[in-house]
């Protein structure tokens, strides 16, 4: 039934099967996307493929909607910079309303930095001498950027090397609320918190706790009532710190699946979600407060695929594998507007397509967009995206961070 709703919802996309281009050549094509005056110039179907498509329209509903939602919560909004990796993108949400830019790691900060990004908060603790070196870098250029720890070894070493080079950071202590990384809530945290306040180099941000578990928990009340407890904890260690007179203004955590539970949290400050500007597959099967598909943001992210083979009748071959598409989901990605068509890896470089059941035929040359299982993997296998808007190409945008894992 999950499967029939999530194909009701793409049906009522745009034509998965594309109209005919421009037909220039390539070398005009070419130049044009190089020099990045291609807005209104190109349509999609002149896009060599693979290809990376963001829809302007829904990118933009999505950026507002979610704006709108923490200005009327009263809630900061810090997305997560990790799903798009694109400073364009980043800027169109701080134009929006949003206070900065969550990263996931150094690298991806400092990638965000040179594009002229400000109020990051890097999520991942920055461990060893070189990166910090580069930690006490980024903060003296970009003197409000936070960095998260969740270990008083690592906060000493922080604020020797700021010390050193006469510089002043601030860290949010990183919480463990049941996923991966941070420090356990209550006392140990509150110790931590008093160990940050002795170090003179060191500024006390706040908390972050991001309970990515919660998140993806399918059924809307399911998620509320994870969340809730254990953000409660959150909660609690905040308000433990500042009652042993520390300051702990930010509490940041939250994501696309709890953006709406969340805000109601008390001492919540501010919210970090990044799949909410993009959606794919995974996000739309956790459920939504009314019904079993998530449909609060639309798709905006697809892959557009070129038919190269048709081995027989009811079987053809897309240009887009492995390689232009996360595989970490057990799901296929979904063809926007074709009904009853299967998709299947078919290796690195293609995949197969099951016309048996499908609403449409297909033919080589044809061209294919398939909404992702997963966007951010997925944004990372891509050097740039194509902004569209009503099949056209309105820009392309180099995905700068990409491959910023360090």
């Amino acid at each position: 039934m999950l499967s029939i709703m999530l194909r009701r919802t793409l049906l009522g996309m745009a034509p998965a099967v594309l109209p005919p281009g421009t037909r220039r050549p390539w070398s005009e094509v070419e130049r044009m996307l190089d020099r990045g005056d291609a807005a209104g110039r190109l349509g999609i179907d002149d896009l060599p493929t693979p290809a990376l498509l963001v829809d302007l329209d829904a990118l933009e509903s999505n950026i507002a909607r979610m704006a709108a939602h923490c200005q009327a919560k009263g809630r900061a909004l810090r997305p997560h910079g990790k799903t798009h990796k694109c400073p364009q993108i980043a800027k169109r949400l701080m134009a929006a309303g949003a206070v900065g830019c969550c990263a996931a790691k150094l690298s991806e900060a400092e990638a965000f930095a040179r594009s002229g990004i400000s109020g990051l908060l890097v999520t991942t603790a920055v461990v060893g001498r070189h990166k910090i070196e580069r930690a006490v870098r980024l903060a003296k250029s970009r003197p409000d950027t936070i960095f998260c720890v969740d270990n008083a070894q690592n906060a000493a070493d922080l604020n020797d090397a700021a010390r050193a080079a006469k510089a002043r950071l601030n860290v949010a202590i990183d919480l463990y609320v049941g996923n991966r990384t941070g420090v356990p809530t209550g006392a140990p945290a509150a110790a931590l918190a008093g160990a940050i306040a002795k170090q003179p180099a060191l500024q006390l941000a706040g908390l972050q706790a991001h309970a990515g578990h919660a998140s993806h928990r399918n059924g809307f009340e399911a998620r509320r009532t994870l969340s809730q407890t254990v953000m409660q904890t959150a909660v609690e260690t905040r308000r433990m710190i500042q009652a042993s007179g520390i300051a702990c203004p930010l509490l940041t955590g939250g994501s696309t699946g709890t953006y709406n539970i969340d805000c109601d949290i008390e001492d919540v400050t501010e919210l970090q979600p990044g799949s909410f500007i993009f959606m794919d597959v995974d996000y739309a099967r956790i459920g939504g407060r009314s019904g079993p598909v998530f449909e609060d943001f639309r798709y905006a992210l697809t892959v557009l695929t070129t038919v190269v083979s048709k081995p027989s009748a009811t079987e053809a071959v897309v240009d887009g594998g492995l390689k232009a598409f996360s595989t970490d989901k057990p799901f296929p990605p979904l063809a926007r507007g074709i009904d009853g068509l299967v998709f299947s890896w078919g290796g690195d470089e293609h995949g197969k397509l099951n016309l048996a059941k499908a609403s449409r035929d297909l033919n080589i040359g044809d061209r294919v967009e398939f909404v992702i299982p997963h966007c951010d993997p997925t944004v990372n296998l891509y050097d740039r995206m194509y902004a569209v808007r009503r099949g056209q190409v309105d820009a392309s945008w180099t995905i700068a961070a990409r491959g910023m894992s360090q």
